[in-house]
Order: C-alpha cells, then structure tokens, then sequence
C-alpha cells in the first residue's frame, strides 16, 4: 500500500503528491476555519495575510541557500526567521499552526520518507516547533530570543530522527562512538550557522526598525479584533 505514495528511493509517486498537497489543503482549510470562529473576519483575514506573506516568504527563501550539507539540511537566506516572526507576532498555536504547514510544503519540496514518524520528525514537528518563540513574544528581545528557542526546537527533532532512522544509512566505517553525537552535531551546524546570520541581521538598527513597525502594525489589528468581541 505504501508504495503507491513513495518510490524505491524514498521520494513522492504523483500518488504521494496528491495526498500531500491535499494534506496542506485540509491543513489551509482548518485554519481558516479556525481564524473565522467568533465572527471577526476583518481580524482574521488581516492575521490569515501576513501568514500567508510569511509563509511564502519562508518557502521562497529556503530555496536561496547559502550552503547545502551532503546528507540533507541547509543554511538558507533566513527561511526560519519568517515563521518565527508569525508566532512573535500571534502566539505559540498560530505559530505553530503555520510551521506545521510549511512543513509540509518542505516535504513536498524534497520529500524522503521512511517512516511515518520519520517524515513528522524532518518535516512537520521540526517546523512547527518554530512556533514555541510564541512564549517569549512578550519579553524584552522576545524576538531574538524567541528565534533561538525556536531554532533549538527545531534541531531537537531532527536529531531524534537522526537517531532513530538516519544513523543506519551511515557507512560501515563510520566511527561508532561518533553515534551518540553525529546527529547532534550534524543537524545543528547548519541551524546554528543560519542562527548567527539570522541573529547579526537583527541586531541591525534598520532591520530593527522594520520589523518592529510591521509589528506594531500587526499586533494592533490583532488587538482590535480582541476588543471587538468584547463589545455589545
């Protein structure tokens, strides 16, 4: 039955495609339905535009890589940086809601599958981690510190799936007291490489500036949809 989603190399049949792609519809579908709940949908359309601006900036971007490892991940041009700016701005559950959707455009990207628990941990766990810098949104640097949860976060799950799946395609002679770190050190070079580029950007007065007025604008139109239910 499996092999009629994934090849013999691991990759997406048209099969797998169509299930994937109508995964992110059901995915897309839900959260609309969620934003309209309660009726504000001035709100909610304004919060469902910067997502959608956010997300497709993230899957833009994670195509513009700076470095490429030879076994899968990449420094990108600051692809996690928008996903974690939509949970700064909305919290952990929108957060996380958008990177469970770009997660799943990533699988559609490049697509390995061994598992399912494989593909939750690569793709969609991975990506929807990066909400979790939703929890210190409202802390002072709650967006700087907030990206290094996320970006912690996210290797955490790639360096299970390494461990549970990833390390028996290694070579023979791969050193074996290499196994308990190589996933760790692996999957977070890259992470942490893009971190540091992400990290000095920020520290940017201009760059700075910028996000803290799509911020604003952001929060506030949040804040009026909240208020608004308040009224008779």
């Amino acid at each position: 039955m499996l092999q009629v989603f994934v090849n013999s190399e691991g990759g997406l049949t048209p099969a797998g495609y169509a299930l994937s792609v109508a995964v992110l519809a059901v995915c897309v579908a839900a959260g609309l339905a969620l934003a309209d709940r309660g009726g504000q949908k001035g709100g909610s359309t304004r919060r469902l535009a910067y997502c959608a601006m956010a997300m497709a900036l993230a899957y833009v971007t994670s195509y513009i890589r700076v470095f490429k490892l030879p076994y899968g991940g990449s420094v990108t041009l600051l692809s996690m940086l928008f996903i974690v700016l939509v949970a700064n701005w909305y919290g952990v559950r929108t957060g996380a809601l958008v990177g469970f959707a770009y997660g799943i455009l990533q699988f559609l990207q490049e697509p390995y599958f061994l598992s399912l628990f494989q593909v939750c941990c690569d793709y969609v766990l991975a990506f929807a981690a990066l909400g979790l810098a939703g929890l210190l949104r409202k802390r002072k640097n709650g967006l700087l510190y907030g990206y290094l949860l996320a970006v912690l976060a996210r290797g955490a799950f790639h360096s299970l799936g390494g461990y549970l799946y990833w390390m028996d395609y290694m070579p023979d002679n791969f050193p074996k007291s290499l196994t308990k770190v190589y996933p760790i050190v692996y999957n977070y070079s890259y992470l942490l490489a893009e971190a540091a580029i992400t990290v000095i950007l920020l520290k940017i007065p201009a760059v700075k500036q910028a996000l803290g007025q799509i911020q604003k604008n952001a929060v506030k139109q949040e804040e009026i949809r909240q208020n608004s239910q308040f009224l008779p």
